[in-house]
């Protein structure tokens, strides 16, 4: 043929009567493209040692399908809730998080390795140069580049290769149950099948228990230590950070403990100042003592602590995102972010002169709630 007719394109008839290799060849010449180089890696099918290098790589993904299913595992059924070091549990409670970072890591190594394994083991080495060009692309370059993906494909073998494929196919779909599980896992356990259980969300560590009164104690920086606050441990435009106490707990160091670090006590207690004018949240006129209020310490806007309290303008402010809530009107937001009010704990004085809380929150606090009324 004339060098004219050998730059004519084919027509789409031709291109349908054309097979694999032609395709290849086709495509290659019309992307400018040279193979300097290019070796088979088993030019001989079939031999032991190829079948020694499959037999690797899929070792490679079988490992990783174990060690996803071991990181499944442990991520479901490990024991995972807290044990205080000197009970029996805790050695297993404190593998927990390790085992599962271990798991899922040696799930995407054991991947790695195998994919590259493959690579090195399987794929053609070739060399090739290509010249660039501009423009879309026609139907003679969509049909000639499909051709040449699947004779890569042909090429490396992994079409005939049923034993990697499928070990492949393993490792990589127990990693994507195990990735589909880490987000999922928190909601494998339904907060509201027991509403009225002390961990649902629905009510926080002041939630009281067996008719037990619920104390409002002092972070002294020591655990163990329980110290109660009466009305007079407060001066006037004071305020302090509180926690539940039950006389059940004295003597249980990880209840104790427990009660500080639990993420929804937190209260801050306030006397404002005598003859301070004060507007109360329709409900809950009577759920302070005198002058003494009683909030959530837990922002409503991204969980941050209103740690901040300016006693002239009865403004608390979290310092996270600047949200400033007014002590003088039912902490309602006047600032920033947030747009709820700060729910309000009902607090009195027991006969012994302590104070206590009356019940708990009426509402769950916290931002973003989505059974919150405020």
């Amino acid at each position: 043929m004339s060098g004219e007719q050998e730059d004519k394109l084919p027509t789409e008839a031709e291109l349908a009567e054309m097979d694999r290799d032609q395709l290849v060849r086709l495509g290659t010449k019309l992307d400018g493209v040279e193979l300097v180089h290019y070796e088979d890696p088993w030019p001989v099918k079939g031999t032991k040692a190829e079948k020694r290098a499959e037999r690797g790589v899929a070792i490679w993904f079988l490992l990783a399908a174990l060690f996803g299913l071991a990181f499944l595992g442990v991520f479901l059924f490990w024991p995972w809730e807290y044990e205080s070091p000197n009970a029996e549990g805790h050695l297993l409670y404190s593998l927990y998080t390790p085992l599962v970072g271990l798991f899922l890591g040696l799930t995407v190594l054991a991947l790695g390795v195998g994919a590259l394994t493959y690579t090195k083991k399987f794929i053609p080495h070739e060399l090739a140069v290509q010249d660039r060009h501009d423009g879309g692309s026609d139907k003679v370059d969509q049909e000639t580049v499909l051709a040449e993906l699947a004779d890569a494909g042909v090429r490396s073998g992994i079409t005939r290769r049923n034993l990697v494929k499928r070990s492949a196919g393993l490792g990589a779909g127990v990693m994507g149950l195990g990735l589909v599980a880490l987000p999922l896992g928190g909601m494998l356990k339904n907060p509201w099948a027991d509403k009225e259980s002390p961990d649902s969300l629905l009510h926080t560590g002041w939630k009281p228990q067996n008719g037990e009164k619920v104390y409002l104690r002092r972070n002294t920086g020591d655990p163990k230590a329980v110290v109660l606050i009466r009305p007079e441990d407060l001066d006037a435009g004071g305020f302090e950070t509180v926690f539940p106490f039950r006389e059940s707990e004295r003597h249980d160091e990880e209840k104790l403990s427990a009660a500080l670090h639990r993420a929804d006590n937190p209260v801050m207690l306030i006397r404002l100042r005598p003859d301070q004018a004060v507007t109360k949240r329709a409900g809950q006129e009577d759920y302070n003592y005198g002058d003494y209020y009683a909030y959530s310490k837990i922002c409503t806007h991204l969980g941050c602590p209103t740690s901040l309290y300016e006693q002239q303008t009865g403004r608390l402010l979290c310092p996270c995102h600047q949200s400033q809530f007014d002590v003088f009107e039912y902490a309602k937001p006047v600032f920033g972010p947030a747009a709820r009010a700060l729910p309000q704990l009902p607090i009195t004085v027991d006969e012994s002169g302590y104070f206590v809380a009356r019940a708990d929150f009426n509402e769950p606090i916290g931002p973003a709630f989505w059974e919150r009324n405020s």
